[in-house]
């Protein structure tokens, strides 16, 4: 059942809704429950958008299926280019005003903007993903070990490399994405350390596109390619299409991130060359969190997923990754020690 006081604010017109929602840029869905007067799950997407194959699609995942478990109305937001903290916050308060709860902001992008609309409005459940710098009553950091992941990345690589050449590329340069570019350079280095690892940053900033950008993201990764790399990572969002592409196109393996890429039908074609994924269980956190909301006892604080828990690791899609008995083994031994607390894996 859902709460009282959930109700009382969840009878705002379905017109106005759509009118808030295409002034952001935004779609709202709906389970066809509208009857109930009730609404739930509602998540504003970070840069690349619905469709990235990656971050978002795993959030999106997440709102799908407590859509479907909790039969009510639910509704995604696309972000806007060359938006302001300002044009965020008015797409989450537009939402909480709306009746939806939980809110929920996918990247750190978003904390400027969650924090003031929670304060706003103190009876609704925001989360916000990859941010732990918000400390409220009403708002879930959801947060991962990326680092963790990453390390089995390079623990995938070095067994895997012919070249002793591997490559990393990162979307935009900043400290969440040094996370994965930590650990995936430990992972390689433990395992082998006379394999090279060639990394990249696309952009200083993710207005520059650096998460947004499969072109840049290709041109990366051909000139990794051209310095020997036969494995290459990337940790940069819709751009990582762009890798993944240039990786098929030369024969090499590529390494996806956050979803499990071999699956993504958008990149069908290219699948045989996607070794592993890293990923992160984003749907999880999302579904989780409606579900505590649903449930009557929301989360708050720091909510983190790591390789203990399952919520990283990395994916087994690939028949020749999952088949490659001496790699599972290697794989199968850093996660034991990552999770015993014999391997630290750094973060930056």
């Amino acid at each position: 059942m859902r709460r009282i006081s959930r109700i009382t604010v969840a009878g705002a017109a379905t017109a106005s809704l759509a009118l808030a929602l295409s002034a952001c840029g935004g779609t709202s869905t709906s389970s066809g429950s509208e009857s109930k007067g009730d609404k739930g799950l509602a998540i504003a997407y970070d840069v690349g958008g619905k469709g990235d194959q990656s971050f978002n699609d795993a959030a999106y995942a997440g709102l799908e299926q407590a859509k479907k478990e909790f039969g009510y109305e639910t509704a995604d937001v696309e972000p806007t280019d060359g938006e302001t903290d300002a044009d965020k916050e008015q797409r989450l308060v537009s939402l909480a005003k709306q009746g939806y709860n939980p809110v929920v902001g996918v990247g750190y992008a978003y904390a400027a903007a969650l924090k003031s609309a929670a304060e706003k409005y103190p009876d609704t459940t925001f989360g916000i993903v990859d941010d732990a710098t918000i400390e409220a009553k009403n708002v879930a950091d959801l947060v991962f070990n990326e680092e963790q992941a990453s390390y089995l990345a390079g623990v995938a690589a070095a067994k895997s490399t012919k070249t002793n050449t591997v490559g990393f590329v990162g979307g935009v340069d900043i400290p969440l994405i040094h996370k994965f570019q930590a650990g995936y350079e430990q992972g390689v280095k433990d395992t082998n350390p006379k394999v090279k690892v060639v990394s990249q940053y696309l952009t200083q900033t993710a207005e520059e596109g650096g998460f947004s950008s499969p072109d840049k993201g290709k041109t990366a990764a051909e000139g990794q390619i051209e310095k020997k790399a036969d494995v290459v990572y990337a940790a940069a969002g819709l751009s990582g299409q762009g890798v993944i592409e240039a990786a098929a196109a030369n024969k090499v393996w590529a390494i996806g991130v956050d979803s499990d890429q071999y699956k993504q039908e958008a990149l069908a074609k290219y699948k045989d060359w996607i070794l592993t994924s890293a990923t992160k269980d984003v749907a999880k956190a999302v579904y989780n969190l409606a579900k505590s909301v649903e449930d009557g006892k929301p989360e708050t604080g720091i909510v983190r997923g790591d390789l203990k828990s399952g919520e990283v690791g990395l994916s087994n899609s690939n028949p020749k990754f999952a088949d490659n008995a001496e790699l599972q083994e290697a794989i199968k031994t850093a996660k034991e020690k990552i999770v015993s607390g014999e391997i630290k894996v750094k973060s930056s």
